[in-house]
């Protein structure tokens, strides 16, 4: 979502936050924005719509040695210029930049700021007023108008302050959203995103939750909210900017989708051990195996992933799996287990429903793991365990290897598990082996791309809508190919249970509606095949993907055969380029759909 670059005491401010905030465009944003200073002139400049709006509008005397910038996608006020960051105070001394969302901004208007007009419609105007309100009413330095204003706050944030009396200091805090201090040779930086100052540095140190820093070119003081002073050694991002680079490829997208059979061998090498053996925690796997009811708890595409491994770990290990919606477990918690275990899958580890909820496991003492593709995240940092995907920076907005790669780290695991407890299906299985065949099955669809590039033209270019169907997990993965479909393309796309369709939704079939099947499962594939007759009796278009033993000649796209178990990671690559396809057929941008963002950082 919203993202955050700074930096102080360096030259040209200007054009590291520029590069900065082009480096966090994935994360989806509608406006743009940024201050810079030394100890002559300042400057604020705001655009609506893309970084290179906000460039354009950059001139020769616009430069400095302190700054800070801001990618904002809309929550309080709609998309503009007035309401992009940064924000000033009332005087235009303070200058503030915000990810989140203040919950009591109505409460702290009308406490403290009743008198204040207001530029635009947004919760961070009212906090950087407050800041200056606190100044003026209580006789308060900056810094101490600013601890004491996010003392008043409730909310998510992560904020950055610029004080234009004393344009050398950042200050800086944060709760629920992230933010990373980064050190340099006589210049600090900070963002919200290591990827964004990757060309400034490369060591970071993590803010917790409650933590107020101040910044300069030569120092940095964390504190927490009683005022102590807290050290904290810095880490090394494992990350090259090579890895955010699209190379030769037009769309990340279309480079993460073909990176797939790699993340699978590189996840073969990383968690298989010199014997062949699954090399995991040893208390991981004894926690695991000692509970007894497993609940995944996702979003978006990475609750599609939980719903795809839930057999396969019920298989594996003959723990009972649940799979839920993080957005609505928090607030609607059902009873749970005596002895429950709690995943948590999200491709960024900052996603704001999940951690909500992990909050809450905490709280009651249950035990967690965080399946992750950043490591040192948010959930990563506050859940007892973690496993990393290993599957390099996911760049466009619509997960791709992230899915698969969470898929396959869950196999591991349940393979992990289920030798521990000596299930009979684990030991008859050598998941590496398996995720190997799964890699060249990925390779031999990504390689059909002009074959499905015409499908796609086919049974796409004029519709407005469209369905996948599938039975078990071809149902599963029908709604992450639905997901996929919408979420790019805007073309209106579900998934269904294809025993569903004749007790309701079979009345959206029309002529010529394009529908989906999806068949990889010996036992009701021969019932899917009939849903699909039954569609086209009332008009539809029908397309079948098919695993290779269960294929017809009349089929359109055939799946090489891998486990039973691990069809979803070789079913979703078709449905991943159709939707890349349907996209440009359209003319739209793949890896920046509208309206969404990358990092869901607010609930």
């Amino acid at each position: 979502m919203c993202g955050i670059v700074g930096i102080v005491g360096k030259e040209h401010a200007e054009k590291i936050i520029i590069s900065g905030l082009e480096r966090l465009e994935y994360r989806g944003y509608d406006s743009a924005g940024l201050f810079v200073a030394d100890t002559q002139q300042s400057h604020l400049i705001k655009a609506q719509g893309r970084i290179k709006n906000l460039s354009d509008k950059l001139t020769q005397d616009v430069q400095g040695t302190i700054g800070i910038g801001h990618t904002r996608w809309a929550t309080h006020g709609k998309p503009s210029e007035n309401n992009a960051h940064p924000h000033t105070s009332e005087n235009g001394r303070l200058v503030l930049v915000h990810n989140g969302v203040i919950e009591n901004f109505e409460e702290i208007r009308q406490q403290y700021l009743a008198n204040d007009s207001f530029y635009g419609e947004t919760d961070t105007e009212i906090a950087v007023h407050l800041i200056a309100a606190l100044m003026e009413q209580e006789q308060l330095a900056t810094k101490e108008a600013f601890q004491k204003a996010v003392q008043i706050i409730q909310g998510s944030y992560a904020f950055a302050l610029v004080d234009k009396e004393a344009p050398e200091t950042i200050y800086v805090a944060k709760n629920k959203s992230p933010l990373l201090i980064g050190i340099g040779e006589n210049f600090h930086v900070i963002c919200s995103d290591a990827l964004a100052m990757l060309d400034q540095t490369n060591h970071f140190v993590e803010i917790v939750d409650g933590e107020t820093v101040t910044v300069t070119a030569d120092a940095f003081q964390i504190e927490d909210a009683k005022g102590n002073l807290v050290y904290r050694e810095s880490y090394e991002a494992q990350l090259d900017l090579t890895d955010i680079e699209k190379g030769t490829y037009p769309y990340y997208m279309l480079k993460e989708v073909d990176e797939q059979p790699a993340v699978m061998r590189r996840l073969i090498q990383t968690y298989e051990d010199e014997q062949g053996n699954v090399q995991l925690d040893a208390s991981l796997v004894e926690e695991l195996a000692a509970s007894d009811r497993i609940y995944i708890v996702a979003c978006g595409t990475s609750y599609n992933a939980g719903l795809a491994a839930k057999k396969f770990i019920e298989t594996m290990t003959h723990i009972p799996v649940e799979a839920h919606l993080s957005s609505e477990f928090g607030y609607n918690m059902p009873l749970l287990s005596k002895k429950p275990f709690f995943i948590f899958l999200t491709q960024s580890g900052e996603t704001a429903d999940s951690r909500q909820v992990l909050v809450q496991i905490n709280q009651l003492g249950y035990p967690s793991l965080t399946i992750t593709n950043v490591a040192g995240s948010t959930l990563s940092r506050e859940a007892k365990h973690t496993l990393l995907l290993h599957a390099g920076p996911e760049i466009a907005v619509a997960s791709t290897k992230a899915y698969t790669a969470q898929i396959a780290v869950m196999a591991i695991l349940a393979q992990g598990v289920g030798n521990y407890l000596a299930i009979e299906a684990a030991q008859e299985m050598d998941i590496f082996h398996e995720l190997s065949l799964v890699a060249t099955a990925m390779e031999t669809m990504i390689s059909e791309k002009a074959v499905i590039s015409q499908l796609t033209e086919d049974y796409l270019s004029n519709t407005r809508n469209a369905f996948y169907i599938g039975r078990g997990n071809d149902y599963y993965v029908s709604s992450e190919a639905a997901l996929k479909l919408k979420e790019i393309s805007y073309i209106q796309a579900e998934g269904f249970a294809a025993g569903e369709l004749k007790h309701g939704t079979i009345a959206l079939i029309e002529e010529g509606t394009p529908v989906l099947g999806i068949i990889t499962d010996a036992l009701t594939g021969s019932h899917t095949r009939g849903n699909l007759k039954e569609v086209e009796s009332r008009g539809a278009k029908t397309l079948v993907i098919v695993s290779e033993e269960f294929a017809r000649p009349t089929d359109q796209l055939v799946l090489p055969n891998v486990h039973p178990l691990l069809t979803a990671l070789v079913s979703v690559i078709p449905t991943q380029l159709i939707a890349y396809f349907a996209t440009l057929q359209r003319g739209y941008d793949v890896d920046k759909p509208r309206n969404l963002a990358k990092s869901v950082t607010v609930e």
